[in-house]
């Protein structure tokens, strides 16, 4: 068993005890008598699993990074030219078609499950500030929260822009009638800053898979987040620190030297691997193959589930070029295992909507769904590639080192390596990057922001997805009504919808 996972399940038990959610601005504490619980080391470790680790899961259909429905991934993805699905289910079209509103099931219930998860830190914050423990345990336990904080609240401002940010003290007085306030874009980013800077002194460069806190929060995870905070706000300098800090030899981060080997369960917490959830089969599993796999797909595990719902576009897996290695595992003609060929000429049911984006590997113990295997949330390849398109853009040059940071990741892929001279202006090697971004990171959550940063989210919606409904002001998703209605208008929609 895995001990984060295991600690995790017993923190969740622990915390139900002595919590009940009611609305953003309203925690309760007081089910428990809070001179009994929390008073101890275990008592904070307990509190600070449950509230700082709880989002962050792949947890069968819970958690952001639940490779269901609802995972930011997936839902990222899904908006883009990437991906696609082949169900029918309600929730899917106005993701695939860019067709937002403040109804859209899966954009309303991302916000609406998470935002309350931000002040459970906050308030977990109070809980453990008075206990007396190990004071070097305190400060990584606070570290965090302080990370979580800002972490989340990252991705809710990548998704939705500024949210709201309830006080401690508002927290802290649930009779009161006051609404957290949406902060402003000076606010929301100084606060993701101050969280995470906050966190970084007392948390480890990184843990190793035998590490008793491996599946911890990290110094390294907290750079990542900085990193696509300031490429978020291109904060170029900003962006180019980040990295170089990432590229240290304390962090011990490289590529694997196989890509489809980066996904499996022999190669967890392999070197490439900045921060991935801990996944099991019993507890915290993830379902990424049984999303995609078809029943004809041949598997050596043939108890594995099989849907066959997302697909990478065939429109964005021509893009490839011919001997990219990482087509291993997005594939697109198959011999079935009813003796049928499947391509996109011959598709059958399987491949009408496009490729196979299989990436992980499978889980010999699988009996259905589930799956043991770590969610990799970053990894190094996501590192090179920003620090390749901030330098270029920095400068606005391509310079040899930008280029030698791309071919790192072409290299891998079996790829010619490029030249500067191959590059016409810095647009031209700014375009290569994205392309080459969107072919290493497919289904890693990246592409949204990616075409959000470089202009070409709506455009390309309208490309390749036919969208009628995308509108410019779709660079954001809504909020929900619900937010909106409970404030009693203090709390406005994001404009446009």
């Amino acid at each position: 068993m895995k001990k984060i996972v295991t600690i995790f399940s017993m923190a969740l038990a622990a915390c139900a005890l002595t919590t009940s959610c009611t609305k953003l601005e309203s925690e309760m504490y007081d089910t428990i008598n809070p001179g009994i619980f929390p008073t101890t080391e275990d008592d904070a470790n307990a509190l600070v699993t449950a509230a700082a680790y709880g989002p962050f899961r792949a947890a069968w259909y819970d958690g952001l990074f639940t490779s269901a429905q609802g995972g930011i991934q997936v839902v990222s993805d899904m908006t883009t030219d990437i991906g696609s699905c082949q169900w029918d289910d309600p929730v899917w079209p106005d993701m695939l078609q860019v067709n937002f509103t403040p109804h859209s099931t899966e954009i309303a219930t991302l916000y609406s499950d998470q935002i309350n998860n931000i002040s459970k830190m906050t308030l977990t914050l109070d809980r453990i500030a008075n206990i007396s423990m190990d004071e070097e345990v305190k400060a990584r336990l606070q570290a965090e929260l302080h990370l979580g904080r800002g972490w989340l609240a990252y991705i809710l401002y990548d998704m939705y822009g500024p949210i709201q940010i309830a006080s401690s003290e508002l927290l802290n007085n649930p009779l009161s009638e006051a609404v957290a306030p949406r902060l402003t874009q000076e606010e929301m980013v100084k606060y993701i800053e101050d969280e995470i800077n906050a966190a970084l002194p007392a948390l480890p460069a990184k843990y190793q898979i035998g590490d008793t806190g491996y599946g911890r929060f990290t110094r390294a995870l907290g750079y990542m987040v900085l990193m696509k905070l300031y490429m978020h706000e291109k904060n170029w300098p900003k962006a180019i620190e980040c990295g170089r800090e990432l590229q240290k030899p304390e962090y011990g981060f490289d590529l694997m030297e196989s890509y489809k080997d980066i996904f499996t369960l022999q190669n967890e917490g392999n070197k490439e691997t900045i921060w991935a959830t801990v996944c099991d089969r019993s507890e915290n599993a993830q379902m990424w193959l049984a999303h995609v796999l078809s029943s004809p797909y041949p598997t050596t595990n043939v108890n594995i589930q099989k849907w066959g719902g997302y697909r990478v576009l065939w429109d964005f897996y021509h893009t490839f070029e011919p001997g990219d290695k990482r087509l291993e595992v997005l594939v697109g003609e198959f011999d079935g295992t009813d003796g049928f060929h499947y391509s996109e000429e011959t598709p059958g049911t399987v491949l009408i909507d496009g490729a196979l984006p299989i990436k992980y590997g499978e889980d010999p113990d699988a009996t259905g769904e589930e799956s043991s295997i770590d969610w990799i949330v970053y990894r190094y390849a996501d590192v090179l590639t920003l620090l390749s398109e901030a330098l270029v853009r920095d400068g606005n040059a391509v310079t040899q080192e930008a280029v030698d940071l791309l071919n790192e990741v072409r290299d891998r892929a079996g790829l010619p390596l490029k030249n500067v001279s191959d590059f016409a202006s810095v647009q031209e090697f700014l375009d290569f990057n994205l392309l080459e971004r969107g072919h290493e990171l497919w289904f890693e959550g990246c592409r949204r922001s990616d075409l959000i940063r470089y202009g070409y989210y709506i455009e390309y919606a309208r490309k390749y997805k036919n969208s009628a409904a995308a509108q410019d002001y779709m660079n954001v998703f809504p909020l929900p009504q619900s937010v909106i209605d409970e404030s009693k208008g203090q709390i406005a929609q994001n404009p446009g919808y």
